[in-house]
């Protein structure tokens, strides 16, 4: 698995072969946060780990990491803790002692994600509200895997194939481990 996202991110990155409908993709998904940051909604869109997670979904879709339930579920856990967390402490410390939580918690879960240890620590420094895994991270995670696995259906040709089936990665996690 890992020989085969290396390979995939080398051709795509140095061999000259980046496919520019993933490339427009990120951007037109990055100028929406913008533009619902601009809105002055109240609601903080534009967050750093969404970058990340958008970087992953366009350079190691079939990755473990890159997974539907694992980018929706592990941003959203990482979010939902920090934010539960913040309810009793907050500051520096707290998030990176969060973070280091998630760490251990999250694959133990088969939840890892690496932007939603990220926003494990959102909540604990900026504030963003009570309801920023529901109204942030949940509509933006399922709108990125949805809009990715759409474009990977309809553009198989310029895009990765996304997501990769659940028997395919049971099969590569289950050859990784022995």
């Amino acid at each position: 698995m890992q020989r085969q996202n290396r390979r995939h991110y080398e051709r795509w990155l140095y061999h000259g072969s980046a496919k520019p409908l993933p490339l427009l993709w990120f951007a037109a998904m990055m100028a929406v946060l913008v533009l619902l940051d601009g809105a002055h909604m109240g609601v903080i869109w534009l967050v750093p780990p969404f970058a990340a997670t958008l970087s992953i979904l366009v350079l190691l879709p079939e990755s473990p990491i890159a997974q539907p339930f694992t980018v929706i579920g592990g941003s959203t856990m990482g979010a939902s803790v920090g934010t539960l967390v913040s309810l009793f402490a907050r500051g520096p410390m707290v998030a990176a002692l969060t973070a280091v939580i998630l760490l251990a918690v999250l694959p133990a879960i088969r939840l890892y994600h690496p932007p939603g240890v990220a926003l494990s620590m959102y909540p604990l420094l900026l504030r963003p509200g009570l309801l920023f895994p529901l109204e942030v991270v949940l509509p933006f995670t399922c709108v990125a895997v949805c809009s990715a696995a759409l474009l990977s259906r309809f553009a198989s040709k310029r895009w990765p194939v996304y997501p990769v089936a659940l028997r395919d990665s049971t099969k590569k996690t289950e050859n990784q481990e022995s």
